[in-house]
């Protein structure tokens, strides 16, 4: 019950105090264009720095938007919410429910974010319907587990997907660390080490913190009117609508589509599928599939695209960011400091504890990697640390402050229907269990691992 106090003041204190993300991204953009002045930089020179990088991560910006609207197209489709809906009648108790919604939070997380966070708000929405004394704040907690334990260890994971693919590595980056291939980041058995873990802790806390029935929170209690999704089909009303409504040509492009990505297996073998552009492509060719009708696929990304915002307006700005960074040698300055305070040895626990610090300032994975990665790839080179696990640590606790920060809550919110203050007491007592374990998964695993020298261009 403490923790659970400390995590609502903490909710109320980031809702009355922390700006919006777009506000911290134009403020570190100033607080860096300061720090080249400060490093010798003229004025115009550290603006010219920051307009040749605006735009250096169009297309990754672009990939990013197209994640979250594929995965949220999935997600809307009838056929999952009728699959979700199945789901929701296994669980029978409060506590068990809980713990059911957290797994497949996690689980399908690994797939993708966006489809974990609209998939996972249903769900738990569907069980409070039916297990009467489930918690609902408990519940809408286990909903974001995805996205506060493992989802940067999988498919969709931003940094990882970034440093694997040259044409979305930022030429300064590129020249750091060269590609780092998904079979030295995600593939790594040290990584599934460290998501089987987090899955069975994140799980065992979630079922021992549910409420019993006496003490919770139910969704009729907390006023929260059960509605669910409709998918009456609409009759088309001109004949200009009829191709809208008819299955005909979302059918015949979901067919070429599936014949691109059948040839590229077949010829490049299943791993390709992973490749980033392969990876949206096929969660846009399911999407067009399970919608059916052009309509309803085209309502389903309307429906996403407000949640894009934040990517196609940050991430220009993020990019610049590492430009001055890089050209101003604040970055290679970042990076003799972290080698100064740590050895190969420590340096994991180094870049995890400084990445969830960063985390509360930066809320965005991809964005933040871009920030950091030239100095912790750097220095990494410098202190001979697997660079492909510096990546997978960033990742393990990149995902930490979002336990206790609210950005990337709110569409899970808007779909139950309550505010972040009454799930955060929950998600805080998994952020403290998760930081001491996750430290110290990164700091045993990474002496399992030997350096290699990164290929570059």
């Amino acid at each position: 019950m403490g923790l659970s106090r400390v995590g609502v003041r903490l909710s109320d204190w980031f809702e009355r105090w922390f700006p919006d993300a777009f506000v911290l991204a134009l403020t570190a953009v100033l607080i860096v264009y300061a720090a080249c002045l400060g490093n010798g930089a003229s004025p115009l020179q550290a603006a010219q720095w920051f307009g040749q990088g605006f735009w250096d991560l169009t297309k990754f910006t672009l990939q990013m938007a197209m994640v979250l609207v594929s995965g949220y197209a999935v997600a809307t489709s009838p056929a999952v919410y009728r699959g979700i809906q199945r789901l929701a009648a296994i669980p029978k108790d409060g506590r068990s429910a809980v713990a059911f919604v957290a797994l497949f939070s996690m689980l399908s997380s690994l797939a993708s974010w966006s489809f974990s966070l609209i998939f996972s708000g249903f769900l738990a929405r569907e069980v409070a319907h039916r297990v009467k004394d489930a918690d609902y704040r408990a519940l809408g907690a286990a909903a974001y587990m995805g996205l506060g334990s493992v989802w940067a260890l999988g498919l969709s994971s931003s940094a990882a997907l970034i440093m694997a693919a040259s044409g979305s590595l930022p030429p300064a980056l590129l020249k750091i660390s060269g590609v780092i291939p998904l079979g030295q980041t995600l593939g790594l058995w040290q990584s599934a080490v460290v998501t089987v873990c987090l899955l069975l802790v994140t799980l065992a806390v979630a079922y021992a913190s549910a409420p019993p029935p006496e003490l919770a929170f139910t969704m009729e209690s907390m006023g929260v009117p059960y509605e669910p999704v409709s998918f009456k089909s609409e009759r088309p009303r001109k004949p200009g609508e009829w191709l809208e409504h008819s299955p005909a040509l979302t059918v015949a492009v979901a067919a070429c589509g599936l014949g691109y990505l059948w040839r590229t297996v077949a010829s490049r073998g299943p791993g390709e599928l992973l490749e980033l552009n392969n990876y949206i492509f096929a969660f846009l060719v399911l999407g067009l599939l399970l919608h059916w009708r052009p309509r309803s696929f085209l309502k389903a990304v309307t429906a996403s695209v407000p949640a894009t915002a934040g990517i196609l307006v940050q991430y220009p700005f993020y990019a610049a960011i590492l430009k001055m960074l890089t050209e101003s040698g604040l970055a290679s300055q970042l990076a003799h400091f972290f080698i100064s305070v740590s050895t190969q040895r420590t340096y994991p626990l180094l870049v995890g504890a400084y990445s969830a610090v960063l985390g509360l300032f930066v809320p965005s994975a991809g964005g933040k990697w871009l920030i950091e990665a030239p100095y912790l790839l750097e220095a990494a080179k410098t202190l001979q640390v697997h660079l492909g696990w510096v990546v997978q640590t960033y990742n393990a606790a990149e995902a930490l402050p979002n336990l206790i920060h609210p950005f990337f809550m709110l569409p899970l919110l808007g779909i139950l229907g309550i505010k972040a203050r009454d799930v955060v007491g929950f998600t805080a007592l998994q952020f403290a269990v998760h930081v001491p374990l996750v430290l110290l998964l990164v700091w045993i695993l990474n002496g399992t691992l030997s350096y290699a020298a990164p290929v570059l261009p």
